[in-house]
């Protein structure tokens, strides 16, 4: 026969207190509740769950085998209740993130690490693609959230963007290039050096053609191309190459000493980078969780690259 499980909780509360009065207040019930659950339960199964007249209440082997797996019952029940409140609170489950490759391996990654310092129960996957890949995987219930640019937002739309950084384009470049030893030096100067194109689908690769046109250029002069961020860093460590890269990715890389900026300022990009998500299907605690954390980081991030903005408003293209 099947046992109810909070009859079985009801049998270990009994035996834990040694009485009925005391059990009732254990597990929230009354006293003639629990009782008739006893006498209920022996009648089913023929056989005492107490021994007769003995004060405190003594269980039979049978009773305190019931009582044991009632034992269970209860600390599988408080597990539960522990895993939705830490749900809750953002403490626990899944979220599904994606980003613009650049921003996602240059700033976002490192970030994530810190939030699941904090919440290490939550699970993060993190997934690739570009502003209009990362909105139809919205729709479709398959991100959370996404970072990405934005270039026309309709505030009307049925996904909601909260910008962290303005667009603002530098011309990046190894710490040790000829033009930075080079002091001063005349803006076309750039247009005697190789350049790095972005990879296929990236919003860079058109500003890099607005930049070196804005720059006088009659052609594009590409020596490296496809690579992914990792790639074109490295790429730029070891050559004289030139690239076009978000100021804040080039901001990440000073601490290593190896990657600068141009003295030039780029017109910016009609474009913020921010975060995505559903309007109609509201984030989970722990989605939410990580997007206030993504937001303070980048408030944090975002003062720091306003004090030092020197570097790349030096002439203008």
């Amino acid at each position: 026969m099947q046992i109810a499980p909070h009859h079985l909780v009801q049998i270990w509360a009994i035996v834990e207190a040694g009485g009925m009065t005391e059990a009732a207040a254990l597990v929230g019930a009354t006293q003639p509740g629990l009782s008739r659950t006893v006498a209920y339960l022996e009648k089913r199964l023929k056989e005492p769950l107490f021994v007769r007249g003995r004060r405190p209440l003594e269980p039979t082997p049978l009773g305190r085998d019931l009582a044991e797996q009632g034992a269970a019952v209860r600390h599988a029940m408080q597990r539960a209740q522990n895993a939705v409140e830490a749900f809750t609170r953002g403490e626990r489950g899944t979220v599904r993130i994606g980003g613009t490759p650049f921003f996602m391996d240059a700033l976002i990654s490192a970030m994530i690490g810190d939030f699941q310092k904090r919440r290490p129960n939550v699970r993060i996957t993190q997934t690739y693609g570009y502003t209009g890949d990362l909105a139809a995987k919205i729709r479709a219930g398959r991100l959370d959230l996404a970072v990405c640019p934005i270039e026309v937002f309709d505030a009307e739309n049925d996904l909601g963007f909260e910008e962290i950084l303005p667009g603002r384009n530098v011309i990046a470049c190894s710490g040790a290039h000829p033009l930075l030893r080079a002091g001063q030096f005349r803006s076309t100067d750039v247009l005697n050096y190789s350049w790095i194109e972005p990879p296929p689908g990236s919003p860079l690769s058109a500003d890099l053609q607005t930049a070196l046109i804005g720059l006088g250029a009659d052609r594009v002069r590409i020596s490296y191309s496809g690579a992914s961020l990792a790639g074109i860093l490295e790429h730029l460590r070891a050559s004289n190459s030139l690239a076009v890269l978000p100021f804040g990715v080039v901001f990440a890389q000073r601490r290593f000493g190896e990657i600068a900026e141009l003295p030039l300022t780029l017109a910016h990009p009609p474009r913020s980078l921010g975060v995505l998500q559903s309007k109609t299907m509201p984030p989970s605690p722990a989605a939410l969780q990580l997007k206030m954390h993504l937001l303070g980081e980048f408030s944090v991030l975002k003062g720091k690259m306003e004090k030092d903005r020197g570097p790349g408003c030096g002439m203008s293209a």
